[in-house]
């Protein structure tokens, strides 16, 4: 028979997992305040409200902080979904999708993992790369696997479906994410989105939606 844990074993497993967290949030504001130069390991204990000593007990450097960081944000929006059910109509799909992908990425302090990792890909290759596969790519994948679903019901005439996924979430960010990311402009409203999204679905079913008989 296997023994229980002792009750105190928990204890310690939840306080450490809340430092932990406490310490990625001060940090996450410190590299988006700063930028990953900028940002110093004094600065990150200071804005997480624990000693440098308890700091590097969590983590050797700043590297080592700023791809856990990376890590979380990454499993977080690998954690959203969107519909792409394959029975849905393409227009409705691509406004719902398109909406939803530029509130998240346009969202106040949304796009500052992916500005930071852009800032950082070149030095630190490896979490640029896991950034792009487990966030951006794993869109665009699912994005082209319900356009060939729509293709196979003769709604949409596309030869490479992984060039239109990757064309359409470029088209919803026009004029709304470059001034935002740097910080040219604030958030996007609503009602811009949707009139940006809009654009875009018009532009993708004219180049590619089948015209009915």
């Amino acid at each position: 028979m296997v023994a229980a844990p002792h009750p105190s074993l928990h204890a310690v497993g939840d306080e450490d997992s809340s430092k932990r967290r406490q310490i990625l949030a001060g940090a996450s504001k410190v590299f988006m305040d700063l930028g990953f130069d900028g940002a110093s390991m004094g600065e990150i204990a200071r804005a997480a409200g624990v000693s440098k000593g308890t700091l590097y007990v969590y983590f050797a450097d700043k590297c080592g902080l700023f791809e856990a960081i990376v890590e979380q944000e990454t499993l977080e929006q690998g954690r959203l979904s969107f519909n792409f059910d394959p029975g849905r109509d393409v227009p409705t799909t691509l406004r719902d999708f398109g909406q939803s992908y530029i509130q998240l990425i346009c969202r106040p302090g949304g796009g500052s993992a992916i500005r930071t990792v852009m800032a950082i890909a070149e030095r630190m290759p490896d979490v640029g790369r896991r950034y792009y596969a487990r966030v951006l790519e794993q869109t665009i994948n699912s994005l082209a696997a319900y356009l060939e679903a729509r293709v196979a019901a003769k709604d949409l005439a596309i030869d490479d479906c992984q060039l239109a996924a990757s064309q359409f979430p470029l088209m919803c960010q026009a004029s709304l994410f470059l001034p935002f990311i740097f910080q040219a402009a604030p958030p996007p409203s609503p009602e811009r989105i949707t009139q940006v999204v809009e654009s875009a679905t018009q532009m993708f079913m004219a180049a590619y939606g089948v015209k009915a008989s």
